[in-house]
Parts: C-alpha cells; sequence; structure tokens
C-alpha cells in the first residue's frame, strides 16, 4: 500500500530519535501509517541491505536520517516501482570524501573517528552526539536528547555501520531510481556538508533539495515541525501527480 512510511534512523542512534517526528507525521496525516524500523544488528555490513529488504514491507515510502538516508536509497534503487518515493534527512550520497566527491566529510577526519570508536567506543559515541548537535538553536539540549538515543548495541555491530558509512556510495543508486525524491540538508551541519546540497541538484537536477537554515545534524529532533511539515508538503504533491 502507498500510505506507508518507512523510517529508518541514523548511525548509533534508536528509533528513540525519530519518535517525536513519526507522532507529528501520524498527527498531521492520520491515513499514513508511519513506522520506524531499527537499523540491522549485523557484524557484516554487506548483509545489512538484504536484511532491510526482507524486513520491511514493499510499496513503502522509504525515508531516512544520515546513514538511514543512504540505505534508503539503495532499498529504493533496488524495489524500483515497489517503492513510490524516497525521503532523505542529513543524508551524503557519498559520507566520507572521494577524490571524485569532496562536498563530504574529509577522508582524514572520517579515518580518525573510526580509529577513535575502536579504541574508546563509548567516550567517541558522546563526541558523536556532540558533532550532532553543533549549530543547533539549543545545542546543550539536542546533546542531550541524542545521547539519550543512543543504541545499546555491540561494538561490532556499530563497526560495521561505521563501515557503511565510509563505502556507501549512494549515486548511481539515485540517478537509477525513477521515483520522487525529497534531500532535505541542515546549513550547519557538522557532518554532512550543506554543500552536498549543491553537488547533489548538479547531478540530479530534477529531484527536490531543500537546505534548512539554522539547523544541525539532528535535524528530525531539532526541528522535527518543519522536517515533516516538508515532507507532508512533498508526498502530497506526488499524490496529486
Amino acid at each position: 500500500m502507498r500510505d506507508r512510511l518507512i523510517l529508518l534512523p541514523g548511525w548509533a542512534f534508536s528509533s528513540a530519535a525519530l519518535e517525536p517526528l513519526t507522532e507529528l507525521l501520524r498527527d498531521r496525516e492520520p491515513r499514513l501509517q508511519v513506522d520506524i524500523a531499527p537499523l540491522p544488528t549485523l557484524d557484516h555490513p554487506e548483509a545489512w541491505l538484504d536484511e532491510l529488504d526482507a524486513r520491511l514491507p514493499v510499496d513503502s515510502w522509504l525515508a531516512g536520517w544520515s546513514l538511514g538516508g543512504m540505505l534508503a536509497t539503495q532499498l529504493a534503487a533496488r524495489r524500483g516501482d515497489n517503492c513510490p518515493g524516497l525521503i532523505t534527512i542529513c543524508s551524503n550520497p557519498c559520507f566520507r570524501s572521494r577524490d571524485d566527491w569532496p562536498t563530504a566529510m574529509p577522508a582524514e577526519v572520517f579515518d580518525a573517528f573510526e580509529e577513535a570508536f575502536r579504541l574508546g567506543p563509548d567516550d567517541t559515541l558522546k563526541r558523536f552526539s556532540l558533532l550532532c548537535s553543533r549549530s543547533a538553536y539549543d545545542p546543550r539540549t539536542l546533546a542531550r536528547q541524542l545521547q539519550v538515543s543512543l543504541l545499546e548495541q555491540p561494538s561490532s555491530v556499530a563497526a560495521a555501520g561505521l563501515r557503511l558509512l565510509a563505502e556507501l556510495d549512494g549515486r548511481e543508486a539515485l540517478q537509477g531510481y525513477v521515483g520522487p525524491q525529497l534531500h532535505l540538508f541542515a546549513d550547519g551541519d557538522a557532518l554532512v556538508p550543506a554543500s552536498a546540497a549543491d553537488a547533489l541538484l548538479a547531478c540530479l537536477p530534477d529531484v527536490e533539495v531543500d537546505v534548512l537554515a539554522n539547523a544541525s545534524h539532528g535535524l528530525p529532533l531539532e526541528r522535527a515541525d518543519d522536517v515533516a511539515t516538508a515532507m507532508l508538503a512533498f508526498m502530497g504533491d506526488g499524490e496529486d501527480d
């Protein structure tokens, strides 16, 4: 059915980080069934997409935050017409910079973060929540909200998610998926540079891209109201088409 939306959280976060957004979507559009799907808990990153494909219902809108958006992109491309639309939030086609995609986290910064996580996962996750809240209107409050939303999981599973952040390249999937696409970015994002929005439009001029001002990487929690408004307006336009 096409009145169903699946939301995927970002790396290291539980469904709690997306609950405020989910509740707003449900309240504003009661006909829409909105569910949060946790990310896979597998040690092997190459199996994550297959696990999601097997678990998530077909013919549903797919949306995701950060890593969740990157995985939603891959799954939308795989499902084709069985996915009525794709929405990503603070999600870069390539999270780690590449020679042909520099509008991303610098490779050396990502590699240092990955090594820090290997040596001290708990402290690194706390620092990560601070990075996600940087440039927010109230970064301290947002950081606390994000910290309590951190997922309790084996470090091997979190490490697999980090590998996906490093390795996934969504450009081919985005170009191959012909359904409607909305990509939301935050102008103060410390993890996904806002310049990725222009780079994405240069590759895909027909998709809808918006950059929210005065917002952080924690966009779906910090600005749930604005994100819900943008998502429902976009999905409504798709119904009209």
